[in-house]
């Protein structure tokens, strides 16, 4: 991590480490697909079968995430209407970095594409980095995004997270997402 970032109070996680991946990446790959693995996370082997087809950007729920207990694309019959996650902020892609995977062709054609030093906004960052890329082009995986195939499981302690609002996402993946987490 570059110097002055280490002073910051919430500096920037994994940025250099992305960025270097990347940049190897432009260099070495011609295909397959990138995935911000972290080392607090547990994978469901299945993610990595249902990842290998992304074409553009794929997402997928995350579970234990702070507070809501999870951090996914709202879907509703079949589209993505929304996103559920613990901080929204004004970022255009609320999701966790281990929410999403890029196929490498699609990552070539966008050279600008890189993680920005924005503590919060790694993620949102690096999507928005991908343009011409819009929320329509999502591919959504783990059946429409009600199955959790990633876990963040810090051995720290967290508070229980908040029962998933049926009256509003009754009628979404939440229902479903809702009665896993339980």
């Amino acid at each position: 991590m570059p110097e002055e970032y280490r002073k910051e109070q919430f500096p920037p996680k994994g940025v250099s480490n992305r960025n270097k991946g990347l940049e190897w990446i432009r260099k070495n790959a011609r295909s397959g697909v990138i995935y911000f693995a972290d080392d607090d996370n547990t994978y469901d082997l299945e993610l990595f079968e249902e990842i290998r087809h992304t074409k553009r950007v794929s997402m997928f729920p995350v579970g234990l995430m702070p507070h809501l207990g999870v951090c996914t694309p709202v879907v509703e019959k079949g589209k993505l209407i929304n996103f559920y996650c613990g901080w929204i902020g004004d970022r255009k892609f609320p999701i966790d970095m281990a929410g999403f995977a890029v196929s490498v062709e699609f990552l070539l054609t966008r050279p600008r594409a890189w993680v920005p030093f924005l503590a919060g906004y790694e993620e949102t960052g690096f999507l928005v980095s991908l343009q011409p890329f819009e929320i329509p082009d999502i591919e959504l995986l783990a059946s429409n995004c009600t199955k959790i195939l990633v876990w963040h499981t810090q051995t720290k302690e967290n508070d229980e997270p908040a029962p998933v609002d049926l009256d509003t996402y009754g009628h979404t993946n939440l229902a479903k997402l809702g009665e896993i987490m339980m």
